[in-house]
């Protein structure tokens, strides 16, 4: 440990050195470009630039992780670096050297704005990402209500006091109007990033006030863009009358109308397209930046600015089924590492709280605080009564909804960038901001723990939990490889259910033989996936409360020369689970194909193999018996999850079988214990998916024997297994002894 320490201190004292030296040069360098006149000066533009990057990178990542140490938002530190190396704190010590860092030549300015612009639409689109509209439409009425009276009342008070406002910190008394609009929009609007976080470090993002909260704010924040898009359009028309707004509000209805029903397609088909098409790396990255420039571009063409494209974009993507974790991540990754920090590093360094010195500033900014903050609370505390809420709740989300944060910013920066804000008052809004995002947390924290949690609400928190537990809601994407037998026709009802429990959309990769008509096996399976699909979704949502049943985007891979290379070149494309049902999976004496091991050989998560050697009539499955062997492990209980979900649209009878390899008569009462506690736990899960099934115990030294007597008395066996090295793909000596003495359908769910 000692000789670990003593390394980084010695990274630390050559990073420091490396950064002396790097300022010494640079500073030279600029020294003799001021005296040489402008050509050198010029000479130094792309330096100072990058400069100016990684100087905001570095101060903003180092003050951001103290506020998270601090348990404050992150984004606070990048806006207090901006603070300490502008005018505020660097400039007012040291103006030469502010200025030096941050020069004012609009060439110099304009490359550093130019990437903050498009820093505010990216952020815009991550906004939009992190839009929950299926959380607002699952709270409801509450929601409603909280975000537009949590709205209306501090647009109001804000509204009001832009009309009063000295004329010395209005950029023109003539056009007061647009300034009162966005003081009245900044004050009004809550930020979604420092709500969620506080609401999801004290584990209330799944109760039900914390789903309340959060939803509130993610509706106050599409009204507040939608605002901010009309005041936008109102500056730029130049004459705020009942004409142009007409036409501004209409465009923004016809754009909205356009993106959540037409536009809402085109992006998923987009994306979809892209993922499965493409074989460069950051493909669906690229495509989700050409979606955000070209909404944000529709926006400009109707006389509204690009934010609301950005935003709305965002939306899109963040509902579009093809959106993995993994791309997700990624996109997350560049806008947090480096847009991020830039911007808000920017826009501390535009704020000059030097004016608060000024006792008159002070007053003022004292007084927007105040409207802000009692505004905020009064509207959100009158929503929540009127939405149901108890009193303490209602107080709790007043203390919650009055963040402001990184939303506050962006508003204020668009409305210092067009004018209708000018320095002192942008100054003002952003103390503001910081003011309130850092009181919000420990207030909010100290009116959540006093909340007790009703009986209701705890069983189904306890729901919850089994899900987050569960193996089939980790899957966003299903591959589907089947052929025209019985085996893939079976299969295909059995993915179509599976699917339609959340909507994951389907690939599906077809092995024809020479001579089968490919369109009546592809048109075969899609009905078959989606009768069984709709189904399961219509179930599915009548048990959760979901508005509606979900979709299932079915779409067909056919590139490739053999059933192998179809799969190969699907499986690059990130999906959570392989489907097989083909003929010929298993050979006479029960082992499986060399051509499975062909198929599933690429893939390398989890699968489900249908093997059966006499397969029935697909219609089987409307009346069928399910046996479930389970013996605690992971793998077993996603056996037992996936049956649950094929039983569960038809309430078919499911048998859990306890198969210990114990001998009977030495079992002690510990063992005893374990096996009664692993058949509740399955009990419990299968109560989660309103099923009501059977459970038995059984020992053998042969694990297979207890589930082969039992066999016969169903029609299908769902068995959890694990992949072991070889090969030829194999799950086992229980799995074996199954298929060599049992010729019914057997389905293998394989981590």
């Amino acid at each position: 440990m000692q000789y670990k320490a003593g390394q980084r201190a010695d990274a630390m004292r050559f990073a420091a050195f490396l950064a002396a030296a790097f300022v010494l040069l640079f500073a030279s360098d600029a020294y003799a470009a001021a005296k040489s006149g402008g050509e050198a000066i010029n000479s130094l533009k792309e330096p100072v630039f990058i400069a100016e990057i990684v100087l905001l990178l570095a101060t903003g990542r180092l003050l951001g992780e103290l506020m998270v140490r601090l348990n404050q938002p992150s984004v606070m530190g990048m806006l207090l670096a901006g603070i300490l190396l502008g005018h505020s704190v660097l400039g007012a010590i040291f103006p030469g050297a502010e200025k030096f860092l941050f020069p004012s030549s609009p060439d110099q300015k304009g490359m550093i704005d130019g990437l903050s612009k498009l820093g505010i639409l990216m952020l815009l689109l991550l906004t939009g990402m992190e839009t929950d509209l299926k959380l607002v439409r699952k709270v409801g009425r509450a929601a409603v209500s909280i975000s537009l009276i949590g709205i209306a009342v501090p647009f109001v008070c804000g509204f009001t006091l832009g009309e009063f406002l000295p004329a010395s910190i209005i950029p023109n008394a003539g056009e007061r109007l647009v300034t009162s609009l966005f003081l009245g929009t900044a004050l009004s609007i809550s930020s979604i990033k420092i709500v969620a976080m506080v609401v999801r470090e004290m584990n209330f993002m799944r109760r039900n006030l914390g789903q309340v909260i959060v939803a509130s704010a993610i509706m106050e924040d599409s009204i507040g863009w939608i605002i901010i898009a009309i005041t936008l359009g109102i500056a730029t028309s130049g004459k705020p009358d009942i004409a142009s707004i007409a036409k501004i509000v209409i465009g923004i209805s016809v754009f909205l109308g356009f993106s959540f029903t037409i536009g809402r397609r085109i992006v998923f088909a987009l994306i979809r397209w892209t993922n499965d098409t493409f074989k460069s790396e950051f493909a669906v990255v690229t495509m989700i930046l050409i979606i955000m420039g070209t909404m944000a571009l529709m926006t400009a063409a109707i006389g509204v600015q690009t934010v609301l494209g950005a935003f709305i974009a965002g939306v899109l993507v963040g509902e579009s089924p093809i959106l993995t974790k993994h791309i997700d991540d990624q996109l997350r990754g560049v806008i947090t590492a480096l847009f991020m920090p830039v911007f808000f590093g920017l826009s501390g360094i535009s704020a000059d709280l030097t004016i608060l010195l000024k006792p008159q500033m002070l007053l003022i900014t004292l007084l927007i605080l105040a409207i802000a903050s009692v505004g905020k609370f009064t509207g959100a505390f009158i929503g929540g009564k009127l939405g149901g809420l108890r009193t303490s709740e209602s107080l709790a989300l007043g203390c919650g909804m009055n963040a402001r944060g990184s939303t506050e910013v962006i508003v204020a920066t668009i409305g210092l960038s067009m004018g209708a804000l000018t320095q002192n008052l942008f100054s003002m809004i952003v103390t503001m901001a910081i003011i309130t995002t850092t009181a919000m947390p420990p207030m909010l924290r100290k009116a959540l723990v006093r909340l007790p949690i009703s009986k209701s609400e705890k069983e189904r928190l306890e729901r919850e939990e089994l899900d987050e537990k569960g193996f089939i809601p980790k899957i966003e994407r299903i591959l589907h490889t089947v052929d025209e037998s019985p085996a893939g026709k079976i299969a295909a009802r059995i993915a179509g259910s599976i699917a339609g429990t959340r909507g994951m959309p389907i690939t599906v990769v077809e092995v024809a033989k020479a001579g089968d008509n490919k369109k009546e096996i592809s048109d075969g399976h899609a009905r078959a996936i989606k009768d069984s699909a709709r189904e399961s979704a219509t179930v599915t949502a009548e048990t959760t409360d979901e508005e509606k049943p979900r979709k299932v985007d079915i779409t067909k891979q056919d590139k490739g020369d053999t059933p192998a290379d179809k799969v190969a070149e699907a499986a690059k494309k990130g999906f959570g689970l392989m489907f097989v049902g083909i003929a010929h999976s298993r050979t006479k004496t029960g082992e499986l194909t060399q051509e499975l091991t062909r198929i599933v050989g690429d893939f390398e998560g989890p699968i489900a193999v249908l093997v059966c050697q006499d397969c029935p009539d697909p219609a089987f499955l409307d009346a069928a018996s399910i046996l479930v062997p389970v013996n605690g492990t992971d793998v077993s209980r996603r056996g037992a999850e996936t049956a649950f979900i094929l039983a569960r649209p038809a309430e078919l009878a499911v048998t859990a079988l306890y198969v210990s390899s114990a001998d009977t008569s030495r079992r002690d009462a510990t063992a005893r214990r374990n096996e009664q506690a692993v058949l509740k736990d399955i009990a419990e899960l299968a109560s989660r998916y309103d099923l009501d099934i059977k459970t038995a115990i059984a020992a053998d030294r042969a694990t297979d024997k207890p589930i082969l007597k039992e066999a016969p008395r169903h029609d299908l066996i769902v068995m959890g297994v694990s992949r072991r090295p070889g090969k030829v793909l194999f799950f086992g000596n229980t799995a074996l002894a199954l298929m060599k003495e049992w010729d019914g359908p057997i389905l293998f769910v394989a981590s």
